[in-house]
């Protein structure tokens, strides 16, 4: 009906003309530039890459919301008045606000040292599902450390813009008077790039800033010497590697291990774990610890509890009587998040650019930082004394002659003529005119006098000594090496992560225990591989199989033996049947590809499972030009443990079957035109070399080539005895019209 009734409209109405809107066609460069760039630009610079303070807009914003109420000193407040008050700079939502909020408090246990003194529950950095109870019922303030964050924000030592709305304005960056980029962890996740800065001591910062004002040109391996490595508030132990530490000092770029701590209850027969890595959460060990005792990976555990009190976390693992409780744990390394990474990625905003930095870039920029903030900081202070110092001069040439000063005031008739009376009375200017004028008369009297003017001195000293800073960098850099002490002195923390030196651990190779069972292997011509289990395969042993596709190969093993598999890109890999899971025989397997990590377009030709004793074992290669060659499987042994072997064999000429011989076979081949010989495999020369060419085995005629090799098992049904050749190299016979 509306249909209709749009139609008739357009029908009877001729006063109006209706066309279709003619299509903007915008090239996709234009769309991202104007579309897509600001978007992209807002994200990293307003959102998620922290400044050269350590904070994000979202702190920044939220920790001068609470210096300007009043937390500083003053009692607690709800932390819903302080999500609401924080909306006037952050028009985020009270969510995210509190969610922020949450992170920077004492009682969430995420920063080395907290900058909000909360009251409440405020969950917990290591466990994922311990919440936070809302913002109604938790109270908080200012920790008294944040002295050092708005240390200077009222003597002009940054610059302030107007926020969203022009109702206030905000600071750009806090006057942080220590780094706190490299103390505080922060994570962030932008367009294009991301930020993950872990948190240092800072103790050992401080001591490394103020090595770095001392001499400018202080090398990295120095720098490590004194800043020895993160230091996380979870604690546990840090894995330390020199190399790798030295490249995420010098690039900003690396992976750290973390390991948890535990001690062993004897007593209860129990491992309680104390401290787990930062980047890692209770909940997730739980669950992969859950997963192996229901596999029965490990079998030595009975019960696993989360044991989180007022005291403090704990993880606790009950174990089977006898069981080795080192050697355990160095299992679970391995196998659970009690061992994790921590990727770092130390991207920073510097002057709105971002920018990846090292350990060292980032003390030497934050000192930039913290000159200027300084040098602001010392002017506004000058300017001020300077001020006074003025209007007390001024004051000094009254006490010459307070009866003049009375006098002039006295017989001044008009209010607006005091202060130019006072001037001319003693010349004076109009600023100190106007002082002398709004002194009360209880203080015109000499003592009052003579005490102000007794600060004369001690302020031409101070300005002496503020200029004499401002005008010597090396005194200004000795300035912020005293505050750097003098924090160091008030707010250092003993280390909570301790360095494991990698050189020491001898626990890396710990083998893994296999459970042993009898297994059939399937392997068809798609590269599908399955490992079905005798108990799986009673009353049912059909293999599913892709259409289209075929078993190639099928043998009996054991779970614990080994495969290798050829490919046709010269390569060989190694492979442990352990590694697959069990399937049913209705299943179509795993896809070799992926599971071994071939190169792109790489194909396997031949599986074997490795026997215990491969001398007098050969590999039988036939390739497309008609030669062969026979490799012993001794060649392929190596003295380390490598899963892939490159240059398995000639790459001459492509490869077109490989056949594993025990003992001689028969092999048959068949070339493009249907022609095939079938020969024993002991007329293949041995070669010790693997990428032999071989010999010439079929001569092929004129643009032919051998398309198919076959062995053992897949030899029924096909003209063996017909072709069969008992030298070489040997002339096909036809069977085009016998092969199936």
């Amino acid at each position: 009906m509306k249909g209709e009734f749009m139609a008739r409209k357009k029908k009877d109405d001729t006063k109006k003309v209706y066309t279709e809107p003619a299509p903007y066609n915008q090239p996709i460069t234009e769309t991202i530039e104007k579309n897509y760039m600001p978007y992209v630009m807002t994200v990293i610079i307003s959102r998620a890459i922290p400044e050269i303070d350590g904070f994000k807009p979202s702190h920044r914003k939220l920790l001068y919301t609470m210096y300007k109420m009043g937390l500083m000193n003053g009692p607690r407040a709800k932390s819903s008045k302080i999500v609401g008050q924080a909306m006037t700079l952050h028009p985020h939502g009270d969510a995210s606000i509190y969610e922020t909020m949450v992170r920077l408090t004492r009682g969430n246990e995420t920063l080395l040292h907290p900058f909000v003194d909360s009251k409440g529950s405020f969950g917990k950095q290591y466990s994922r599902d311990m919440a936070y109870a809302a913002s109604r019922y938790t109270e908080a303030k200012l920790d008294p450390f944040c002295a050092e964050l708005f240390s200077g924000i009222d003597k002009d030592a940054v610059d302030f813009v107007p926020n969203f709305d022009n109702s206030t304005t905000e600071p750009v960056l806090l006057p942080t008077t220590f780094p706190n980029i490299l103390v505080s962890p922060n994570t962030g996740i932008a367009v294009g790039m991301a930020s993950n800065i872990c948190s240092f001591n800072l103790a050992e910062v401080c001591d490394g800033t103020i090595a770095l004002l001392k001499n400018p040109n202080l090398s990295v391996d120095r720098l490590m010497n004194i800043i020895k490595a993160p230091d996380f508030s979870g604690g546990a132990f840090l894995i330390y590697d020199r190399e790798q530490m030295k490249k995420i000092y010098e690039t900003g770029k690396g992976s750290i291990k973390l390991r948890a701590k535990y001690k062993y209850d004897r007593e209860n027969g129990c491992i309680d774990v104390l401290q787990i890595p930062y980047s890692t959460s209770i909940e997730l060990i739980m669950k992969k610890l859950t997963e192996l005792i229901k596999d029965s990976k490990v079998k030595e555990i009975t019960d696993v509890r989360d044991e989180i009190d007022l005291s403090g976390f704990r993880l606790t693992i009950d174990v089977k009587r006898g069981t080795d409780p080192d050697a355990l744990m160095k299992k679970l390394y391995k196998l659970t998040p009690l061992e994790d990474d921590f990727g770092c990625n130390f991207n920073v905003l510097v002057g709105g650019v971002p920018m990846q930095l090292g350990v060292l870039d980032i003390l030497k920029h934050w000192i930039d930082f913290r000159m200027t903030c300084v040098r602001r900081e010392l002017r506004f202070t000058l300017d001020r004394k300077k001020e006074k110092l003025h209007l007390l001069l001024g004051l000094g040439k009254i006490l010459l002659d307070i009866d003049k000063a009375v006098k002039i005031v006295r017989e001044t008739e008009k209010e607006s003529e005091v202060v130019p009376h006072l001037m001319e009375g003693f010349r004076i200017d109009e600023v100190q005119a106007e002082y002398i004028a709004e002194i009360k008369l209880r203080h015109l009297n000499r003592e009052y006098i003579i005490n102000r003017i007794k600060e004369i001195e001690s302020l031409k000293e101070e300005i002496a000594g503020i200029e004499e800073i401002l005008g010597d960098e090396l005194k200004l850099k000795a300035h912020i090496a005293e505050q750097l002490r003098e924090i160091k002195k008030k707010y250092a923390i003993p280390r909570k992560t301790q360095l494991l030196y990698s050189e020491d651990l001898t626990d890396e190779d710990v083998p893994e225990e296999t459970e042993n069972y009898k297994v059939r292997v399937v392997f068809t011509r798609g590269g599908y591989f399955k490992k079905v289990t005798f108990q799986s395969l009673r009353g049912n042993d059909e293999q599913k199989l892709k259409e289209g596709d075929e078993i190639v190969y099928t043998e009996d093993a054991e779970n614990i033996d080994d495969i290798i598999v050829f490919t046709d890109k010269c390569k060989v890999y190694k492979a442990k049947i352990a590694d697959f899971e069990s399937v049913k025989a209705s299943s179509l397997g795993e896809y070799l590809a992926p599971k071994l990590n071939f190169d792109t377009d790489e194909k396997p030709i031949m599986v074997k499972v490795l026997p215990q004793d491969v001398s007098g074992h050969n590999i039988v290669f036939i390739f497309e030009n008609g030669k062969g060659v026979r490799v012993p499987v001794s060649s392929y042994e190596t003295k380390a443990a490598r899963r892939r072997l490159t240059g398995a064999y000639s790459s001459a000429s492509p490869v077109v079957g490989a056949v594993y011989e025990t003992e001689p076979l028969d092999i048959y081949i068949e070339d493009s035109a249907g022609f095939a010989i079938t020969v024993k495999s002991s007329l293949i020369p041995e070669k010790a070399t693997r990428t032999a060419s071989g010999v010439t085995v079929f001569s092929l005629k004129k643009e032919r080539r051998v398309v198919r090799v076959e062995s053992g098992e897949r030899l029924e049904n096909l003209p063996v005895g017909a072709c069969r050749k008992i030298k070489i190299p040997a002339l096909g016979v036809n069977v085009s019209s016998k092969t199936k």
